[in-house]
């Protein structure tokens, strides 16, 4: 059962991130360089004919110049290292203040000189008591400014200064195969790891809870373990073009075991709902006012439903937008201004593409027949 709109965020708790911190270059290099400087004294006659004769080099295209980088992996991460860090999560209020405190860690990385701090929703769920593990291996206090679990996105607050604030990138300009970096604290006692991939695909869905999907996600094959969740998905120009988020480890029901399949929320998302975050607090969400039950085809068949995909209404909250449109528990909501809900439009996907005081026509089933509904929307509550 769900609350409208809210979902389950233990089921993200498969989130993934990924992984951080320093690149140590061997000093092997000097006997290396030794032999290749005698190589061309001896080859360099033979060398710069065969480079006359050689075909000029194809320059690298515009679009792809950013895969290139300015400098490799190495001088990525260390440009954003610095503005990484470890959230830590105290969410047993009677024992907050002791070792023994119940306690949770993911990943973060600082957006502004404010001192903000971006992680995931599911990071601090739940949260007594927020602490920031820097870089440096110093630890501050942390404020919780505001959380949204619709896009797994919150926003912590540390002093100004403690830490440099990472620049982001543009997601829409990433292309399938580019280099990507994940930075995080896999485990919550490896802080600052580094993993590189490539981007896998763009606009990935991903069904995170019954009836709700992810969408839009970067798909990546950068390493990303527990703990890793909230840190940056960094392009090889050192910018944030993402958050990690979750990783999938294969499909509970064939038994079949997926590696390098994590995922990420895109710059451009993120960078839209921490700016509300850190303007009002919150992201402002459409409310209807029901607890629900999403229906697929298997549970339709089971208990021989109509419709194959729907929500079915479990209770009606009293004095909310669905109350005073006359909504009744034992409605079943088939569409929404005329998309119907499916697979890949599942009912709170849809409503959530909705402001308050929107008005908007729900298509509902009610004792065999089909009606429609006006509501006028109202501003999802904090709860």
């Amino acid at each position: 059962m769900m609350s409208d709109p809210s979902i389950s965020r233990k089921l993200l708790a498969g989130m993934a991130a990924a992984a951080l911190a320093a690149i140590v270059v061997s000093g092997a290099f000097g006997a290396a360089a030794g032999g290749a400087v005698a190589y061309v004294m001896l080859h360099g006659a033979a060398q710069s004919a065969a480079a006359l004769a050689a075909p000029a080099a194809e320059p690298v295209p515009a679009q792809l110049q950013a895969s290139v980088g300015d400098g490799g992996v190495a001088q990525a991460v260390s440009s954003v290292a610095p503005s990484v860090v470890t959230v830590v999560n105290y969410m047993d209020a009677a024992t907050a203040q002791t070792e023994q405190a119940e306690k949770a860690s993911g990943s973060g990385v600082v957006i502004s000189t404010d001192g903000h701090v971006v992680t995931n929703a599911h990071v601090v769920e739940g949260s007594q008591r927020l602490e920031v593990i820097l870089a440096s291996g110093e630890t501050v206090p942390a404020d919780l400014v505001g959380s949204d679990p619709f896009a797994d996105l919150a926003v912590l607050k540390i002093d100004p200064g403690a830490a440099p604030a990472a620049a982001f990138g543009d997601s829409d300009a990433l292309l399938p195969g580019e280099t990507v970096i994940a930075i995080g604290s896999p485990l919550g006692d490896f802080a600052n790891t580094v993993t590189v991939g490539v981007v896998s695909a763009l606009n990935r869905g991903l069904e995170t809870s019954a009836g709700f999907r992810m969408e839009g996600l970067l798909q990546t094959d950068a390493a990303i373990n527990r703990g890793n969740s909230g840190g940056p998905l960094v392009d090889a120009r050192g910018r944030v073009v993402g958050i990690n988020t979750l990783v999938v480890r294969g499909s509970g029901a064939s038994g079949v075991v997926a590696e390098g399949l994590g995922f990420a929320i895109p710059s451009k998302a993120v960078k839209a709902i921490t700016d509300q975050l850190i303007a009002k607090g919150r992201v402002e969400r459409p409310y209807l006012g029901i607890r629900w039950e999403w229906i697929t085809p298997q549970l339709a068949s089971g208990n021989r439903l109509a419709v194959d995909y729907g929500a079915f209404v479990t209770e009606v909250s009293p004095d909310s937008p669905a109350s005073q449109s006359g909504l009744q528990r034992g409605d079943v909501l088939i569409g929404i201004d005329g998309t119907r809900f499916g697979e890949e439009t599942p009912f709170l996907n849809q409503l959530l593409k909705y402001a308050p005081g929107d008005r908007v026509t729900i298509e509902l089933q009610r004792g065999g027949s089909e009606i429609q509904v006006e509501v006028t929307l109202a501003e999802r509550p904090s709860f």
